[in-house]
C-alpha cells in the first residue's frame, strides 16, 4: 500500500466564478507585500499568481492541474491508493467565507473519489467560536483526518499565544495538524533576488524556524498530545537532534532545555517529505538515521511536477534503508498519524 499525504488540490470553480476569483483575489493580504491576479496561461486556461515580493513569483495555481479523472489516473500510474489532499499554500489567506467553501467542496471529491482521498480542513487560525465550529464541523460531520495550517500567518509562527485556542481544539479532537511552509519566511529580504534560492530554500528556511520556535516555546507542556507534521521535512531536519539542542550549556552560551526539546520533537514533531527527488537519496537516508523513520511521512507535492508523483514511490523504493522503514515512510506512518484505515 501507498499514501501520498501531500496531493493538492483546489476548486475548479476558483479559476472560472468571477464572484470566487474576486473573493480569492481580495483576501490576499497585499498590505503585507503579497500580491496575486489572474491571468491566461493558454487559450480557455487560467492561472493564478501570487508573489511576494513584488515582481516575485513564489506559488503558481493552473487551471486543470487539479482535475479528479486526471489525479485518479495519474495515483494509479504511480502505484498510489490513497492520497491525502490539501490546499497549495493559499490557505494563509482565506477567510471563513471561503474555508467554508472549500471544506465543503473537498468532502463532496473526496465522495467522488470512492475512497481514494481523504482531505484536511482548513479554517482561518483565529480561533474564535465560529473558526472553531467549522473546524468541528470538518471533523465531525464532514469526516476529515486533520488540520492543515501555514507556517506562519503575516509576521507570527504557531507558536504564538493568539494561535492557541486553535491549537487546542486540534488536540482535543485528537487530529494532527499540518504545517505547510509558506513562500518565504518573515524575513526574507536576502532571499527575494533569485529564484531558486527564493522558493527552494526559503521555504527549507521558513520551515526550520516554525519547528524550532514551536520547539523551543514551551507551548507542548500546555498541549502534550498535540501532532505537528511539518511540510519540506522541516527544513533543517539534519540539524534537530545535534547543532539546535547541544548537550551542554556551553558555559552558558545555549539554552539548557535539551530534555523538553528532545520530548517535544520526539512526542510532538513529526516531517513529510514534500517530494522525494529533489532531496536526493543520501539526503533522504540521512533524514531517516537523523529522525528515525517513525517521523517520517511520503508525500509528492503533486500536481507541481507529475514526475515526483509518479517516480516518487519507486524513489523510495529504492532508498538503502530496511524494508520495515520504507513501509513506515509510504503508508503505515501517515496510516497511523491521520487516522486513515
Amino acid at each position: 500500500m501507498i499514501i501520498d499525504a501531500n496531493i493538492y488540490w483546489l476548486p475548479n470553480e476558483i479559476f472560472v466564478s468571477e464572484e470566487m476569483t474576486n473573493h480569492f483575489l481580495r483576501v490576499v493580504p497585499r498590505e503585507y507585500g503579497v500580491y496575486a491576479y489572474q491571468r491566461e496561461k493558454n487559450k480557455n486556461e487560467r492561472e493564478f499568481v501570487i508573489e511576494k515580493p513584488e515582481g516575485s513569483e513564489n506559488l503558481n495555481y493552473f487551471q486543470g492541474d487539479y482535475d479528479l479523472s486526471v489525479q485518479l489516473e495519474n495515483m494509479d500510474q504511480a502505484g498510489v491508493d490513497t492520497g491525502v489532499m490539501k490546499l497549495p499554500g493559499c490557505q494563509e489567506w482565506l477567510d471563513l467565507d471561503l474555508c467554508i467553501q472549500f471544506n465543503n467542496q473537498m468532502a463532496e471529491t473526496v465522495k467522488k473519489s470512492k475512497g481514494r482521498f481523504r482531505a484536511l480542513a482548513v479554517v482561518p487560525p483565529s480561533g474564535d467560536a465560529d473558526t472553531l465550529r467549522e473546524l468541528k464541523r470538518c471533523i465531525k460531520e464532514l469526516h476529515m483526518n486533520g488540520l492543515q495550517l501555514s507556517a506562519h500567518y503575516g509576521n507570527k509562527y504557531l507558536d504564538d499565544p493568539m494561535f492557541r485556542p486553535l491549537l487546542k481544539c486540534a488536540s482535543d479532537l485528537n487530529i494532527p495538524v499540518y504545517v505547510h511552509h509558506t513562500p518565504v519566511p518573515v524575513e526574507y529580504n536576502s532571499l527575494a533576488d533569485y529564484n531558486n534560492l527564493r522558493r527552494s530554500y526559503g521555504r527549507c528556511e521558513d520551515q526550520t524556524i516554525a519547528v524550532t520556535r514551536e520547539i523551543f516555546s514551551g507551548m507542548f507542556k500546555e498541549l502534550p498530545n498535540l501532532k505537528m507534521i511539518h511540510s519540506m521535512l522541516g527544513g533543517g531536519y539534519f540539524a534537530y537532534k545535534n547543532m539546535f539542542f547541544p548537550n551542554d550549556s556551553g558555559h552558558g552560551r545555549f539554552d539548557a532545555n535539551t530534555s523538553d526539546v528532545a520530548r517535544s520533537l520526539k512526542d510532538n514533531i513529526y516531517f513529510e517529505m514534500s517530494h522525494a527527488q529533489p532531496w536526493g537519496k543520501a539526503e533522504l537516508k540521512c533524514a531517516v538515521e537523523v529522525l528515525g523513520a517513525d517521523h517520517i511521512i511520503y508525500g509528492s507535492s503533486y500536481p507541481v511536477k507529475k514526475d515526483w508523483l509518479i517516480g516518487g514511490p519507486q524513489y523510495v523504493g529504492d532508498l538503502p534503508i530496511s524494508q520495515d522503514e520504507k513501509d513506515m515512510l509510504l503508508f503505515k506512518n501517515a496510516e497511523r498519524i491521520y487516522g486513515i484505515k
